[in-house]
C-alpha cells in the first residue's frame, strides 16, 4: 500500500441527518459505502458517478477535507487521518466552478497569493506563474482583475493555482463543468500534458462527461450509491459490460434469418424488417467474421446497402450498471 499513490480499504462516510420528508426516521446518510481503490502512481484515474453518488466526497476525504468515519484511506503512502500534513505538502486540488480568492486582485497577484500560502519563494512563483498563463494562454490577461474574468479564464486560472505547487498528485473535481467546448478542451489538452512531463505524476478526476473520462482515462471507476460498481480500463469496460463491438448491416429483405447464426463466429443475430429491407445486428466472435457473413449474403443473391460497425461506449456501460443515463440518474439524485 505504500508504494500507491492512493489507497483505500473499506471506506465509509456517514452524514448525520435531521428528521424530513425524505428521511422520515433521521437514519444516517451513507455517501460512502466500503470504497476500496488502488491507484499506482502515474495513473489517470477517472471516477465517474451521478449526483449524490459520493464522488466529491470521496475527494474531500482523500485531500483531508473530511474525516472518513470507518475505513482506512492513504494518499503518497501517508494515512489521511492521522499524517494529514504530510499528504497536504504532496497534492493539489481543482474544483469546477469555483470562486477562491478575491475579484478585486489581478490574475498575477492572485495566484501570487496562492503561491504563499504553498511557501514559495516569491521570484520562483512569478517565473512559474507567468510560464503556466502563457501554456493555458492566459499571459495576456496577467494584469486582468478576477472579477472581470470569464467562466472559462476563471478555470484556467484555478488550473494555474492548482499546478503551482507542481503536485505529486492532482484532484480534479469536475474541472471542465460550466464550460464552453473551447475552454474545456484548453483544459484538457493541459491536464494531458502535464502528466505526461513528469512520470508518477498521478490525477484523480471526476467527471459527468462520459467523452472526458474515454479521452483523458487509463482507468475509470464507477461509483453509485456510494459503492464502486465497476472498474477497468474504458476499452476492458466497454467489451466486458456493454456487450462489445457489433455490426449492423442494411440488406434487401431476407426470408428468414436462421441461416445468419450458422455462420462461423456469428455469436447472436437479430434482424428487423422496415421500408423494404432488412436491417441485422450481428455479434461477432471477432471482426473477421464479418467477411463470412457478406459472403453468405452474396450467395443468397442478397444486395447490401450499408455496413456499420458500432463500438459501445462508457455511457452504454453506466446505463447497463446502474439502470438508467448519467443524465437521469443526476435528476432522481436531485429528487
Amino acid at each position: 500500500m505504500s508504494n500507491l499513490a492512493i489507497a483505500t480499504q473499506d471506506l465509509v462516510r456517514t452524514y448525520r441527518t435531521r428528521k424530513s420528508a425524505g428521511n422520515p426516521s433521521g437514519a444516517p446518510v451513507v455517501a460512502l459505502d466500503g470504497v476500496t481503490l488502488d491507484i499506482p502512481p502515474g495513473e489517470f484515474f477517472g471516477l465517474l458517478g451521478p449526483n449524490g453518488a459520493g464522488k466529491t466526497t470521496f475527494i474531500k476525504v482523500l485531500v483531508t477535507l473530511l474525516l472518513p468515519t470507518s475505513g482506512s484511506a492513504r494518499v503518497a503512502g501517508f494515512d489521511v487521518v492521522g499524517q494529514a500534513q504530510q499528504v497536504r505538502e504532496r497534492i493539489s486540488m481543482v474544483s469546477g466552478g469555483e470562486h477562491s480568492g478575491y475579484g478585486l486582485l489581478t490574475v498575477r497577484e492572485q495566484l501570487w497569493m496562492f503561491s504563499q500560502f504553498y511557501g514559495m519563494p516569491t521570484q520562483t512563483a512569478l517565473a512559474r506563474i507567468d510560464e503556466l498563463l502563457r501554456v493555458v494562454g492566459l499571459y495576456e490577461e496577467r494584469n486582468r482583475r478576477v472579477s472581470a474574468l470569464s467562466s472559462g479564464m476563471r478555470q484556467k486560472m484555478n488550473m494555474v493555482r492548482g499546478l503551482l505547487p507542481d503536485p505529486e498528485i492532482l484532484f480534479l473535481d469536475e474541472p471542465t463543468v460550466g464550460l464552453d467546448v473551447e475552454a474545456a478542451r484548453d483544459v484538457r489538452a493541459y491536464i494531458k500534458e502535464w502528466i505526461h512531463a513528469t512520470p508518477g505524476r498521478t490525477i484523480l478526476l471526476t467527471t459527468h462527461y462520459m467523452h472526458e473520462a474515454e479521452e483523458l482515462c487509463d482507468r475509470v471507476a464507477i461509483i453509485h450509491k456510494g459503492r464502486i460498481v465497476a472498474c477497468d480500463t474504458p476499452a476492458a469496460l466497454r467489451r466486458r459490460t456493454a456487450g462489445g463491438t457489433y455490426f449492423v448491416l442494411t440488406t434487401e429483405p431476407l426470408d428468414g434469418t436462421a441461416w445468419v447464426s450458422q455462420v462461423p463466429g456469428v455469436q447472436r443475430a437479430d434482424a428487423r424488417a422496415s421500408d423494404g429491407r432488412t436491417e441485422l445486428r450481428l455479434q461477432l466472435a471477432d471482426d473477421g467474421v464479418i467477411a463470412g457473413v457478406v459472403k453468405a449474403l452474396a450467395d443468397r443473391e442478397r444486395r447490401i446497402f450499408s455496413l456499420q460497425k458500432i463500438e459501445p461506449s462508457l455511457e452504454d456501460v453506466f446505463v447497463q450498471i446502474v439502470g438508467r443515463r448519467l443524465e437521469e440518474a443526476d435528476e432522481g439524485g436531485r429528487a
